[in-house]
């Protein structure tokens, strides 16, 4: 997290439009403040605004300060769990625990460190120096596949397959509750959460940064009071399947964020694991599908609850 701002606004600023006010009130750019806004990091009295909003006097403006990046990420011979390579790309399976790229309290260690290593620095620059390959995300505690490119034309090419949703994603959790149907889907608007800047949350279509997401589920297996699932990903939003299960009233076992105060401390984490992961390789045209075991956190976790059922 950034340092949290929080503005009165004077006369002086009476009419003003919302990211000129921030522009001016911080070292900012004015397009820089227009995106906070549009990602709904921005507030006025505790609700979410649009970049043209006009302010008035005596409201109180509140957003947070980005927090300054590594200036670059240094290899580091980390091992990596390798399930595909080759000139183009590589698809590797990232353990619970491992932060994707440094950032302000994760400098090193990461998987790009770990990525940067592997490949001598071979790696697309499309997102710059401390996110090099990096196609899309998952969360630190979150395991499963991912897909890095290793040049920017095939940067540009599995992005666009990310940006058209057309590529396949599911991932396999296990919430608490009986889900009382065999499948469903959750399609909600997310964004930040404007009473926790650290969380996201369900927001209406129409509020400043909400983006449409989309969240298809199958039950696999009841297991007592916890339901073991498999998440198909239409969008691929922070925290989405995280969000979503929340919603319907089946946080995922582990979640300490969207979860139950008690939550399993155990699993070091939310019980999610990226398994299946397909996209239209960026040079040959071929399509390309891989499948993740279920990693021994997830699989001792099933067996526990399995027994428990059972007695």
């Amino acid at each position: 997290m950034g340092e949290l701002v929080s503005l009165n606004v004077t006369q002086e600023h009476d009419g003003a439009r919302i990211d000129s006010f921030v522009a001016s009130a911080t070292e900012l750019s004015r397009s820089f403040a227009q995106s906070l806004a549009d990602d709904g990091k921005i507030t006025v009295d505790g609700r979410n605004v649009k970049k043209n909003y006009r302010l008035s006097c005596g409201e109180t403006v509140c957003f947070e300060l980005p927090e300054p990046e590594p200036d670059d990420a240094k290899p580091q011979d980390i091992p990596l769990d390798i399930v595909y390579e080759d000139d183009s790309l590589l698809v590797v399976n990232k353990p619970q625990g491992m932060v994707v790229h440094p950032a302000n309290g994760n400098p090193d260690g990461t998987l790009v460190n770990a990525l940067l290593f592997h490949c001598a620095g071979r790696l697309s620059t499309i997102n710059g120096v401390v996110r090099p390959g990096i196609v899309h995300r998952i969360d630190k505690d979150t395991s499963g596949l991912l897909v890095v490119a290793k040049n920017d034309a095939a940067h540009q090419a599995l992005s666009a397959q990310m940006s058209v949703h057309s590529i396949h994603r599911v991932y396999h959790a296990v919430v608490y509750g009986n889900l009382k149907e065999d499948e469903g889907f959750v399609e909600k608007w997310l964004g930040r959460d404007p009473r926790d800047r650290k969380k996201m949350a369900v927001l209406a279509e129409n509020a400043a940064g909400a983006k449409y997401a989309y969240t298809g589920w199958q039950v696999l297996e009841h297991c007592g009071n916890f339901t073991y699932i498999a998440c198909k990903l239409k969008t691929g939003r922070t925290h989405q399947i995280r969000v979503h299960m929340a919603s319907t009233g089946h946080p995922l076992a582990g979640d300490a964020v969207y979860g139950p105060k008690n939550c399993i401390k155990s699993l070091n984490g939310q019980c999610l694991h990226a398994k299946e992961l397909g996209f239209v390789h960026p040079r040959t045209g071929e399509w390309m599908q891989f499948d993740s075991p279920l990693p021994p956190y997830f699989t001792e976790f099933l067996t526990r609850l399995r027994k428990e059922h059972r007695a």
